[in-house]
């Protein structure tokens, strides 16, 4: 499996700091997923079908609701990255402190929106005890209601890193992330074929195969092409093709085609087009240069997709009466990206800082600086 050149790969991967590509990236995948959000999805933000609001675009913007996928793709690239090398102590605060003080400031907006204004579109209407249990973000262990839609990709995201520290413990090498990969393949058909549902909620057979050809595209950046990391690629490609069509047709059932104008054919070229781009990021053929741009909207982007729904809720319907449509759109979408950057600037990594240990791993620390941001929206 090309072993001799494996030193070498690896140094120049270790060596490139963090990933401008995929900051970029990150950033059109929650610009997708806002665009899904504001321009198809929120009828009762709109008081109107937004996709008769918006016909042009509405059957580009439906596809906005893949861009979970391609965060949960780059997640299993940089996840993996984040752990090699790495103890479980360090792993897990890593994560932590990326996880959660964004997620915490958007609960306590969402509390206050619903508790304080009368805004009513989206309300999930939970008891103080609900947003308790909403902060640990294991609420949907305990049958709570999410207090925002997006949490739901937190929940799939927690449990495959969960599995990774298990790796962690066991100890993260190439062998051992090619069996998890093919182990956990197998187990994601098999439940998509038994359909237990204790089964799906440990195995994830919708998303699994994104994780795992993230991972075995990881392997491939940082050690070179082989045949076996290509085939899990390929095989989560496919079954990612079932697993988005199932997700999109879902949303067409409950909405109706007119009001979620999205065509398989769109949606097997999106997903093709997601796997493509992020093998040309593997094979490193897709480089951007390192730049603060770059890295603010990375920054940017998890708390862009925390907040953006709390944003049109508080804005959109005040906007209606006095702006067209687009321009209700276009403030709503820069007022969300606007708080966003001010969120992660002035609240979020002053948290993060609080919250990292003052000494840092001494094993290859340049990874573990890249990766810091990269995981999660």
């Amino acid at each position: 499996m090309h072993h001799h050149n494996r030193p070498r790969r690896a140094r120049v991967a270790r060596g490139d700091g963090r990933l401008a590509e995929l900051d970029l990236l990150r950033f059109a995948a929650a610009l997708a997923v806002l665009a899904f959000h504001y321009l198809v999805a929120y009828a009762s933000v709109w008081g109107d079908r937004p996709a008769e609001l918006f016909p042009a675009v509405a059957p580009f913007a439906g596809l906005g609701i893949l861009g979970v996928e391609l965060f949960f793709v780059i997640s299993g690239f940089v996840i993996l990255m984040s752990a090699w090398g790495r103890s479980l102590g360090a792993f897990a605060r890593s994560r932590l402190v990326r996880l959660y003080p964004a997620y915490w400031l958007s609960l306590a907006a969402v509390a206050a929106l619903y508790g304080l204004t009368d805004a009513k579109a989206l309300d999930p209407k939970l008891t103080p005890g609900d947003y308790a249990v909403n902060a640990t973000m294991f609420q949907r262990l305990f049958g709570v209601t999410d207090a925002a839609g997006v949490y739901w990709s937190l929940w799939a995201e927690l449990r495959f890193y969960l599995i990774m520290a298990i790796l962690v413990v066991i100890g993260v090498t190439y062998g051992r992330v090619l069996v998890l990969g093919g182990v956990w393949l197998a187990a994601a058909l098999g439940a998509e074929l038994l359909g237990n549902d204790l089964l799906n909620e440990i195995v994830m057979p919708r998303y699994a195969p994104y994780f795992v050809a993230g991972m075995a595209l990881y392997l491939i950046h940082k050690h070179g092409s082989a045949w076996l990391p290509w085939l899990y690629v390929v095989a989560g490609w496919a079954m990612s093709l079932h697993a988005a069509l199932e997700r999109v047709h879902g949303r067409i059932e409950v909405a109706g085609f007119k009001n979620m104008p999205v065509t398989d054919v769109s949606v097997i070229v999106t997903i093709t087009l997601v796997y493509a781009v992020m093998a040309l990021v593997a094979l490193g053929l897709l480089r951007l240069r390192p730049s603060k741009f770059l890295t603010a909207l990375g920054s940017t982007t998890y708390p862009l997709y925390l907040f953006h729904s709390a944003v049109a809720v508080a804005l959109v319907p005040r906007l209606t009466g006095s702006l067209p449509p687009w321009l209700t759109a276009t403030v709503t979408a820069l007022a969300a990206i606007v708080l966003s950057y001010l969120v992660y600037t002035f609240a979020e990594r002053p948290i993060q800082r609080l919250l990292r240990p003052r000494r840092t791993p001494r094993t290859h620390p340049a990874p573990a600086v890249q990766v810091e941001k990269a995981s999660v929206p």
